[in-house]
């Protein structure tokens, strides 16, 4: 989800405003007392906090609180034998800023500078009026809440270089549109209950016409036009509710959908009205007798594909990824208090065309299945060291022998 600049002296104005406001913090720091607001770990916060829950700069004097983290890795990947080498990447570097404009009324903004500056995109960009703790607005450019890592995405949060699949390369990764819409959540002894409802832009015939030749709901997020009007002049429609448990983890359960296309133009009827209809579900939990972390999310799509496409453009989807983070140990190294090593593993599976080939009844492949064991070093909880071995099967639309590719990922994502 990207509003994107392409004029290349706007990245540069851009670039050097940045630049100006964190030279101008960081000598604020040294001379005015500037300090980092830290990360709320309470038991109370939902996914649906992640927006504002990170570490900020800011200061009695600043009308503005400014953050933000960086991504960078090496990467030696390996498919059927063959090799490109070893590559270095410097993924994104995102830069957040927020401000209380007024009592009640507060604004933040999330900008993503992707591989250098070959794509700028505000990612999100929206006001906040809190009416009340279970009835807020907030409208401009919002991060629709369909499953978890939509929202919770920092990669300081994640102990795996690559995003989990099913929220990449199935559902659209860090999806938003121009729209409004209500939030809220309330709270009873140790249960916390939140929701999220919002009308925006959407998606558009993009999912079905494009590259990767097969529905594919990230090519929605090239559509520029989606923060200036709806392709379909039909709002999307995302709506979640999470319940947590203080003791023992958050599920949320969330739905997006809508008309795609563009089905009439200036009352000209083009086409049916085709729909996209998205299900979601996110849990996370923590075992407090081994420390052991886990999260997870399982995704499931429909779309209304045209009879005069081909069977390798599926109407259904489904995907699912789960990781599982156990401490090893957590002690002071160096000047680092809480130093913490961590095992882990994730889990992907992605199925762009669930069902069977009308012509003999043989199921339609198009599937990947990856598992990715880990290891990381936090020398605190806002930056993290890792390396990553992904091993991955993918297979073509006729159920062919699988492509296999292995993948090694060293590097590292921190907050600054």
């Amino acid at each position: 989800m990207k509003t994107f600049i392409s004029i290349f002296p706007k990245q540069l104005i851009l670039g050097f405003l940045l630049l100006a406001i964190t030279g101008e913090l960081h000598s604020q720091v040294i001379d005015s007392g500037i300090t980092r607001t830290p990360v709320d770990t309470s038991k109370s916060m939902l996914n649906m906090d992640a927006v504002y829950n990170r570490p900020f700069l800011s200061g009695a004097k600043m009308p503005v609180a400014v953050g933000g983290y960086l991504e960078a890795n090496s990467i030696h990947s390996t498919e059927d034998g063959v090799s490109e080498g070893l590559s270095f990447q410097a993924r994104r570097m995102t830069i957040f800023m927020s401000a209380s404009i007024a009592k009640r009324i507060k604004f933040l903004t999330e900008i993503e500078y992707e591989d250098g500056t070959k794509e700028i995109g505000i990612e999100f960009a929206a006001m906040d009026v809190a009416l009340h703790p279970v009835f807020n607005f907030r409208g401009g450019i919002i991060m629709n809440p369909i499953g978890a890592f939509n929202q919770n995405h920092d990669g300081p949060k994640w102990e795996f270089v690559e995003r989990p699949d099913v929220a990449a390369n199935l559902l659209p990764a860090t999806w938003s549109n121009a729209g409004f819409g209500l939030y809220g959540k309330t709270h009873k002894g140790d249960w916390v209950l939140g929701y999220e409802a919002y009308l925006t832009n959407g998606f558009n015939n993009n999912i079905i016409d494009n590259q990767e030749n097969k529905t594919f709901l990230p090519a929605a997020k090239e559509n520029e036009e989606r923060f200036e009007e709806s392709n379909s002049g039909k709002p999307l429609m995302t709506g979640k509710i999470a319940i947590k448990n203080r003791n023992i983890g958050e599920i949320g359960f969330s739905y997006m959908g809508g008309i795609y296309n563009k089905f009439e133009e200036d009352g000209l009827v083009l086409d049916q009205k085709r729909r996209i209809d998205v299900l979601a579900i996110d849990l996370s939990t923590t075992i407090k007798k081994t420390g052991t972390y886990l999260v997870g999310e399982v995704a499931f799509i429909w779309v209304d594909v045209p009879s005069t496409y081909t069977q390798q453009y599926g109407n259904k989807q489904r995907g699912a990824y789960i990781d599982i983070v156990q401490p090893v140990f957590k002690r002071k190294i160096l000047d680092w208090e809480n130093a913490t090593l961590n095992l882990a593993a994730r889990f992907d599976y992605v199925d762009w065309n669930v069902g069977t080939f009308n012509e003999n009844n043989a199921d339609i492949g198009d599937e990947l299945w990856a598992i990715s064991p880990a290891i990381s070093f936090r020398p605190t909880s806002q930056s993290v060291f890792r390396m990553n071995y992904r091993y991955q099967w993918q297979k073509d639309i006729l159920n062919n022998p699988a492509a296999k590719t292995a993948t090694w990922l060293f590097g590292f994502s921190t907050y600054f």
